[in-house]
């Protein structure tokens, strides 16, 4: 059986939280609501409904490509009102689309190994047609039911799809001391070197959920003018690490400080014997059986990155610090109530003033929850269809790639 989304624990909570109403749920965010007025000057420009928040200093240039912004955002009853309960239910009883992955192991410099699942069926498509790499959350994979609804969403337009599983997650061989963390944007950089010399004539892409958006994000920003890539979505990142970690460890929140910690466990119990050679560097008890996923970053993550302390993990890897350096199409969409990556971490200040950025804010949404729209409430989240929209909209209006000789000869050698 699949594992759940979020990497919640096996049985859902006996109880969940009782409901709030909505105006005790949402906490308002400072700026405007989306208007006509406030979104763009040009009479031409298609409006979009107050119910959701518009910014971004690509405003402009990317609200075009949407069909749906003008409709307003409906959670479904009941299990869209609470961000609770949106979250653990879209975790637990969302339904999981049934999709053929092969896999491929890459090596990375250091020795270790990156696997990635293609969807089967794609080496029929066009050498040309849009590839997308998809980044998981935090433990995720490509088992996840957020990320095959959103690899079949792209699949039915003819995309080619790729899951990037991070060190250890989605049953991923490890071979050293390194697992997921929050930065590390050699492994990225390698994957999309990777994808681009095998499909040298086709138009690169990715969208990360959570975590998989703070590392895309870091890796946008770090690459700057030189990323490869096309465009790119973060959806419910939660930038400022800082913020995120004080915020898990608060109230009902702990639950999923909770889950998360023990997904991090089963994954480092499966290779801690790597880890058991350098004890005097990594405190192998804590990691295996750590309170908190701060407690678990403090004995192993920050180790392997090579940070004095957690604290400065954290603040050094926090992806709105170099959101300003992004030179590509990006488009975040978070969620005001998500419990997991706090509204309060989002740049909204660098979003503006990046020409390159866009962000969409709805009032509801929990932690990837979006329980709305037309599939809901089992069915593809609320922001797939917008999403396909925006990559769509990039890759009518992109130039085709040309690729380096090298590139076409590992091309060849591949197929």
């Amino acid at each position: 059986m699949a594992r759940a989304p979020l990497t919640l624990t096996s049985k859902p909570p006996l109880l969940l939280p009782t409901v709030t109403p909505l105006r005790q749920q949402i906490r308002r965010p400072t700026t405007v609501r989306c208007s006509a007025a406030t979104v763009t000057t040009t009479t031409s420009m298609p409006d979009c409904h107050p119910s959701l928040e518009i910014s971004g200093g690509g405003v402009d240039r990317f609200l075009p490509a949407f069909k749906t912004l003008h409709l307003p955002y409906k959670p479904y009853p009941i299990f869209g009102w609470n961000r609770h309960v949106e979250t653990i239910f879209a975790a637990f009883y969302r339904k999981f689309p049934e999709v053929r992955y092969r896999r491929e192991c890459l090596r990375t410099k250091d020795d270790g190994a990156i696997a990635l699942d293609w969807v089967c069926g794609d080496r029929s498509l066009p050498a040309d047609s849009p590839t997308l790499i998809l980044l998981p959350g935090l433990t995720g994979g490509s088992q996840d039911s957020y990320v095959k609804y959103m690899l079949v969403k792209a699949r039915s337009k003819g995309w080619r799809v790729v899951v990037f599983n991070s060190r250890g997650c989605g049953d991923s061989p490890v071979t050293t001391p390194q697992l997921q963390s929050a930065k590390f944007p050699d492994d990225m950089c390698h994957v999309v070197d990777h994808v681009s010399s095998r499909y040298p004539k086709a138009n690169i892409y990715a969208v990360g959920w959570s975590l998989g958006g703070n590392i895309l994000v870091n890796y946008l920003g770090t690459e700057a003018s030189k990323c490869p890539l096309s465009g790119a979505v973060s959806l419910c990142n939660p930038f400022n690490l800082v913020i995120a970690d004080e915020n898990l460890r608060k109230g009902f929140n702990n639950i999923y400080d909770r889950a998360l910690r023990e997904a991090l466990c089963r994954i480092f119990t499966k290779n801690a014997l790597l880890f058991e050679d350098m004890e005097n560097e990594f405190n192998v008890q804590v990691g295996l059986k750590p309170t908190t996923v701060r407690e678990y970053d403090e004995a192993i993550t920050r180790v392997a990155l090579g940070f004095k302390s957690v604290d400065e993990y954290y603040s050094n890897s926090c992806s709105c610090h170099i959101l300003q350096h992004v030179r590509v199409p990006l488009l975040c969409i978070q969620a005001a109530n998500d419990p997991i990556a706090p509204i309060e971490g989002t740049p909204r200040e660098d979003i503006k003033g990046n020409p390159n950025c866009m962000l969409i804010v709805t009032p509801q949404g929990g932690h990837l929850g979006w329980i709305a729209g037309d599939d809901a409430p089992f069915g593809a989240p609320w922001t797939d269809n917008v999403v396909m929209d925006f990559l769509d909209h990039l890759q009518k209006d992109a130039t085709k790639p040309q690729p380096s000789n090298s590139a076409i000869s590992e091309a060849v050698q591949q197929t």
